[in-house]
């Protein structure tokens, strides 16, 4: 067997160009599958490990899916706000634990600013319960105190007392956007979590009241920059609305019952979700599209092995003399049936190694890209049995289809090819 795996790889390399063209088609069909394969797990188990140890998250009536984009991913805006009153009822039940409330609305050159209270450094957690930590620094304790995440910090050069300047809506442009007068400054800045933390900017809820001082109308008031900062500390900057609250509950056999209760809530409009339920919901939203591309791929590698057994049946009319010569020297029909098999073998083996070699530089390349645009880690994606039993796939189909030129070889006789038709 050792002599014909030799024999099959000397073949191979005797015919460099077609074998070349075959095996990068191979290796592009196995990188798309798993390509696919690996977005999709490594997506669901980054958003996945965004939130932990949140039990609800309330905000105004918007779907379910959209609430939990905008609060958790900073994707989207918020449609309506929960006021401060309803905050502080949620916040007075019995059976909830603790609440931290949100604010979002803002942002500094292109990183969300989320304003919040002191409890958010205690409560939040994402992974498997990991709390936030800080890198340097501390968490905010002055009305204009800003603690950044991880890749604000290092995007912008940012570090202990840097000033920054928060922007009137979500543009990315570096204006002041109103709020150039009420500079803040970084006191803190968060170890990296491979969330949406690390892209976005704290502050508290009184500073977002404060830098809001002369837009109550929504457009800056003439006046406003007459308020300086001695005038705004001395009013009640008790935030009028909230965009969402974050839930925990005193026990969690009372998460059905207290989202109801808050559903149905007869004043003001309410919505409660359960994080886990809603990243359900939004997956089994991109199911067909999932399934659709991973039913593709499938038929791409369908492609790059039928590419093999085409470079075979090929270039088996022009061997037919070579074929011939061995069974002349010695060779036994098994041996040319075998040899055109482990050629098969071979191509689709070297094919699909090259294919996972090629996934995983791609991946360690655009990881943190889409890490950098959208806050979500590819979790999941490093080398593992998927790749493996892709590998063994691939291969072991590959000897299938050598076994249908292997085949049409094996019946030609012995004089068959010695003579040369012209």
């Amino acid at each position: 067997m050792t002599a014909i795996l030799s024999l099959a790889w000397k073949s191979l390399m005797n015919r460099k160009g077609s074998v070349i063209l075959t095996l990068v088609a191979v290796a592009l069909s196995v990188a798309l599958f798993l390509g696919v394969e690996k977005a999709r797990t490594g997506a669901r188990e980054g958003f996945g490990n965004t939130i932990s140890g949140t039990d609800l998250i309330v905000g105004a009536p918007t779907g379910s899916v959209n609430l939990l984009l905008y609060s958790v991913f900073r994707m989207g805006n918020a449609t309506a706000e929960v006021s401060w009153l309803t905050y502080q009822k949620i916040a007075a039940r019995p059976d909830i634990g603790w609440t931290v409330p949100i604010s979002l609305g803002d942002s500094h050159r292109g990183f969300r600013v989320l304003g919040t209270t002191e409890d958010y450094f205690d409560h939040y957690k994402y992974g498997h319960g990991q709390a936030l930590e800080l890198a340097k620094g501390e968490r905010f304790d002055d009305l204009f105190d800003a603690v950044v995440g991880a890749d604000v910090a290092r995007d912008l050069g940012y570090d202990i007392g840097s000033p920054l300047v928060l922007s009137h809506g979500l543009g990315a442009a570096n204006l002041d956007g109103g709020h150039g007068n009420r500079p803040f400054r970084v006191v803190g800045v968060l170890a990296p979590t491979g969330t949406p933390v690390d892209r976005t900017v704290h502050v508290s809820l009184e500073a977002i009241t404060a830098i809001h001082v002369g837009w109550e109308t929504g457009a800056k008031n003439p006046l406003a920059d007459t308020i300086d900062e001695k005038m705004i500390r001395s009013f009640d900057l008790t935030p009028k609305s909230v965009t969402a609250i974050f839930v925990g509950l005193e026990r969690k056999g009372t998460i059905l019952t207290t989202r109801r209760a808050i559903n149905t809530n007869k004043g003001e409009p309410l919505m409660a979700i359960i994080p886990g339920e809603a990243l359900a919901e939004l997956w089994s939203v991109t199911a067909f599209a999932e399934r659709a591309l991973m039913a593709v791929s499938v038929f791409v590698i369908a492609v790059g092995l039928v590419s093999i057994l085409t470079s075979i049946l090929t270039s088996l009319n022009e061997r037919r003399r070579e074929m011939s010569i061995l069974r002349a020297v010695g060779a036994r029909p098994g041996h040319i049936f075998s040899l055109l098999v482990l050629e098969a073998g071979l191509v689709g083996f070297l094919g699909a190694l090259v294919g996972v070699a090629l996934i995983h530089v791609i991946l360690l390349i655009a990881g943190p890209m889409v890490e950098a645009r959208y806050g979500v880690s590819l979790a999941g994606t490093a080398p593992g049995p998927t790749d493996l039993y892709t590998l063994l796939a691939v291969s072991l189909a590959a000897l299938l289809i050598g076994m249908v030129p292997a085949w049409a070889a094996f019946r030609r006789s012995l004089a068959d090819g010695l003579s040369v038709k012209v």
